[in-house]
């Protein structure tokens, strides 16, 4: 039998390494010789370069930047020296996971650190970059990124801006003649799983602004100044993106990767399986294990078991789910490729102890699984 793993981390518990590790060693319990290929998986959120590192040879580089309320944070990106491509990955530089809920504070929070780790990249001699934007707690529209890459921002006095997205409101002039030029040689491709547009009701900062601290007056301030950073952005560039799906993702940062970097767009998930090559992985595999935290209507939106289960439907391999817990919506799943789901936790238990004993709760519900699976075979 062979049987690939290939799930997501569990946030605030495992890796996606010490996931498929846990799975792994809860299928060897049931049935000692079946051929197990790990495959550590991500969707563009935090994690996203270890899943890639855990598979593939490459470095995890660490560099000083500055956090999204302006702090020095040390963050970690990744470095593949045969095809000289670099992860960046959005949350280490300008994450939520950076911040306590008090911290969260959408109208000032910028995104200069992950244009830091971007320049890090072209100074170790990238080709190409892949920048995964999940998990932000900006919502500036990647103008905090921008002026670390040499771009200006003036308001109508001529002084430069202020960091964070409520600024972005007085801006008057932008000014692009110290922007990097060795940006234009590199490839960008940018991994997200959202398709907003930069502003309005279905906007960065209506969708997603209050999750990031910003309150219902905030959200309306911080969108009308998306829009006026959108028209200044417009005169200079000639082109006007803030309709592009996507263009809304990580507070706007993907408004200013498609206009400023030419980025090519594409789900996540597929962008860390092709990587990884879990295509090849999963032809003629009998069974596919995958993963994550909480599993709901919302895995359908792109998250990592869905695009596990698109690939592995192309070989008609069956896939099965292991979750934390199983939430609303998740019946809908089984009519899009998944054979069965199964949350881990057995019985009444705090959210602290599950996640202290994920690896245990992991191995006993892959036995189970297996032991299950044999008796059809």
């Amino acid at each position: 039998m062979k049987i690939v793993i290939a799930p997501d981390s569990f946030k605030d518990s495992l890796s996606a390494e010490g996931v498929a590790n846990a799975i792994a060693q809860g299928v060897r319990d049931a049935f000692p010789d079946a051929e197990l290929i790990l495959c550590p998986m991500a969707d563009g959120g935090e994690g996203t370069v270890d899943a890639i590192l855990a598979v593939l040879p490459g470095e995890r580089r660490r560099a000083s930047v500055r956090g999204p309320l302006g702090t020095e944070v040390i963050a970690h990106w990744g470095w593949l020296p045969e095809s000289r491509t670099a992860i960046i990955e959005m949350a280490e530089a300008s994450g939520l996971q950076l911040l306590t809920l008090e911290q969260r504070d959408a109208s000032h929070s910028c995104t200069y650190g992950t244009g830091q780790l971007i320049l890090e990249a072209v100074e170790a001699g990238a080709e190409k970059i892949i920048l995964t934007i999940g998990g932000s707690a900006t919502n500036d529209g990647g103008a905090g990124m921008l002026r670390a890459l040499g771009v200006r921002f003036y308001d109508f006095s001529g002084s430069e801006l202020p960091p964070g997205g409520v600024a972005l409101a007085q801006l008057s002039q932008v000014d692009l003649t110290h922007f990097d030029p060795r940006l234009q040689a590199l490839h960008f491709s940018v991994a997200a799983d959202v398709d907003n547009p930069l502003c309005g009701p279905h906007g960065a900062s209506f969708i997603f602004g209050r999750q990031k601290g910003a309150t219902p007056q905030q959200i309306e301030a911080l969108d009308h100044a998306l829009a006026h950073f959108a028209d200044c952005c417009a005169q200079v560039l000639d082109h006007d993106l803030r309709d592009e799906p996507g263009a809304g993702a990580a507070g706007g940062m993907g408004f200013a990767a498609k206009a400023f970097l030419g980025a090519e767009f594409r789900p996540g998930v597929e962008v860390v399986a092709e990587l990884v090559d879990l295509e090849d992985k999963a032809r003629g595999a009998d069974l596919v294990i995958t993963g994550e935290g909480r599993c709901d209507a919302q895995t359908l939106r792109g998250k990592t078991p869905m695009g596990v289960a698109r690939l592995a439907q192309r070989h008609g391999v069956p896939v099965v789910i292991l979750a934390g817990t199983l939430g609303e919506g998740y019946q809908a799943l089984y009519e899009h490729g998944i054979d069965a789901a199964f949350a881990i936790v057995s019985g009444p238990m705090t959210l602290a102890d599950a996640c202290a004993d994920a690896p245990r709760l992991l191995r006993e519900r892959a036995r189970d699984v297996v032991r299950l699976w044999q008796l059809r075979r």
